[in-house]
């Protein structure tokens, strides 16, 4: 591959021979970088490749070892993030950093007020931020606590923030990882509208169609060293994604037919009601075969998340029955996760963060989270820390977490290895019933391949998987049947021989096309 050429444009950001470690792990190792400004460039790289903490140096998050950073082609010593802002940088992380029971508007002037009185502040931010939602198609309402609003319409806020204090570069770390379809298409058409005004725009993603469809350029990291800068309009994802992971990567999943047997799991006019009084799921029925692997589509917030809620064990069942390995819970007959967990259903939650980990244990400690009372994990009065230690060492390599130290704080891994953990944590127990939501989100390629690879192997070994995705793509590549969710309903079943993106699309916006109409009035008669 041919190496991106110097010409004689002007940069917005260098850096020259950047270094920085962690204690033994050399995150990023003699890195050079040019971006040009008034352009979109991708930065990709597997995770744990040192994307995050190189963004991180130039947002003065970190300081580098060794190296130097120029800004608008002068040398700028970024000490933190306030000399970053004071140069023009901004910074949208993968994870928010919102006050959630502040309005939108008071997070965008918080540490930014100007003078004593502030209603002036106030009064000055609202006219500025309306003139930069009109001017970017950056609308979000002003006055709305952050906790009300969508993940979209909290990243909107976040860009505003970064533009309201000047930002002219703007730094964006997986921003589609928790983005609906429909959210990430207007996130481009944003960035599209910024570089027209010419800002520069940084995404870090592990997203190659992204990269291919909205990046001028892109970068590539493996191992914390810079291997490859290309023109986008020169390269293709399958060139990427062996730059990234440093051999050729399979993009498709390459499954054979499934067997399915007899029924693991049957849900029976399952309805749940939130506590403000909103009707959540609606007389929702299908079943789960062993040895095969249905896939739940929709828009995230149609009624997904409660599902698996409630097949989990952790939202209590009102209306309706789960079966489930020959045993049947309705609202007279509740089970706890734990008990769930001890009738064979494994639950990898959509949210690693809320639901799957706690950030300050150590990666043994998450590694054992729901399962630590296994015999394995106990000696005759204590818990046996050795066997602890030692189980996680065999899973962290088997599963290619980086890196592999079991007494590394759990915050201390990117998300992509984080997810890792999870999922190894729970497809390790071999369960006859596998919940799976979101299993991808925020993973590199090559990670993807391997959990990819390891839900097939799930379902050849004959265990039922329910798996939950708002990425299309691996749901019409990994379900063998396919489920729509609108509003809480399942408006419809399609077969994955039938399944594209436009009749999906549809039946996510509770439009079922003709052919499907037809497929189910043959199913019924």
């Amino acid at each position: 591959m041919t190496a991106q050429t110097d010409v004689a444009v002007q940069m917005a950001i260098e850096l020259r021979g950047i270094d920085k470690r962690f204690g033994a792990v050399h995150a990023n190792k003699n890195i050079d970088l040019k971006v040009e400004k008034g352009t979109i460039h991708g930065i990709v790289g597997e995770n744990g490749a040192g994307k995050s903490t190189l963004m991180s140096i130039i947002y003065g998050f970190y300081e580098a070892d060794k190296g130097e950073i120029l800004i608008d082609e002068k040398v700028t010593k970024i000490s933190d993030s306030k000399v970053a802002i004071a140069s023009g940088i901004g910074m949208v992380h993968q994870h928010f950093m919102l006050i959630q029971n502040f309005t939108a508007l008071e997070n965008v002037i918080l540490g930014a007020e100007s003078g004593m009185m502030l209603n002036v502040s106030m009064e000055k931010a609202r006219k500025e931020l309306t003139r930069l939602a009109s001017e970017y198609g950056l609308d979000v309402p002003l006055d709305v606590p952050v906790e009300q609003l969508s993940v979209g319409m909290q990243q909107r806020i976040e860009i505003l923030k970064a533009l309201y204090r000047g930002a002219r570069i703007l730094i964006l770390d997986e921003p589609t990882g928790v983005l609906t379809p429909q959210e990430a298409e207007h996130l481009f058409k944003v960035l599209a509208a910024l570089k027209e005004q010419g800002n520069t725009v940084i995404i870090i993603t592990h997203k190659l169609q992204e990269i291919m469809a909205v990046t001028d350029n892109v970068s590539i990291m493996r191992r914390g060293e810079m291997v490859g800068h290309v023109k986008t309009a020169e390269t293709n994802r399958e060139q990427l994604a062996e730059l990234m992971v440093g051999r050729k990567v399979l993009l498709r999943v390459n499954k054979t037919e499934a067997k399915p047997a007899g029924t693991l799991l049957k849900v029976n006019n399952l309805s749940w009601t939130d506590s403000a009084g909103v009707l959540r799921l609606d007389n929702v029925n299908f079943n789960v075969r062993a040895g095969e692997i249905v896939g739940i589509a929709g828009v995230s917030g149609n009624g997904q998340s409660e599902l698996l809620e409630l097949l989990s064990g952790i939202k209590n069942i009102q209306h309706g029955s789960i079966e489930v390995s020959g045993k049947t819970l309705d609202e007279n007959h509740q089970l706890t996760p734990s008990e769930v967990r001890d009738i064979g259903v494994a639950h990898i939650p959509e949210d690693r963060h809320k639901m799957g980990l706690v950030n300050s244990f150590a990666a043994d400690e998450a590694f054992i989270l729901g399962y630590h009372r296994n015999d394995v994990y106990n000696a005759k009065l204590l818990m046996d820390q050795a066997a602890i230690k030692n189980d996680c060492a065999e899973k962290m390599e088997k599963w290619d977490v980086r890196p592999q130290d079991p007494k590394l704080k759990t915050a201390n891994f990117s998300g992509g290895n984080q997810q890792k953990l999870v999922i190894a944590r729970e497809m390790e127990q071999s369960p006859d019933v596998l919940l799976v939501g979101q299993p991808t989100r925020g993973v590199d390629i090559g990670a993807i391949e391997s959990i990819h690879n390891r839900i097939i192997e799930m379902r050849d070994a004959g265990k039922a998987v329910l798996l939950v995705s708002v990425e299309l793509e691996e749901i019409m590549s990994l379900a063998d049947r396919i489920l729509v969710m609108f509003d809480g309903k399942i408006v419809g079943e399609v077969p994955t021989d039938v399944a594209n993106e436009q009749i999906l699309g549809l039946m996510m916006a509770n439009i079922v096309p003709d052919e499907v109409k037809a497929l189910q009035k043959e199913a019924h008669s």
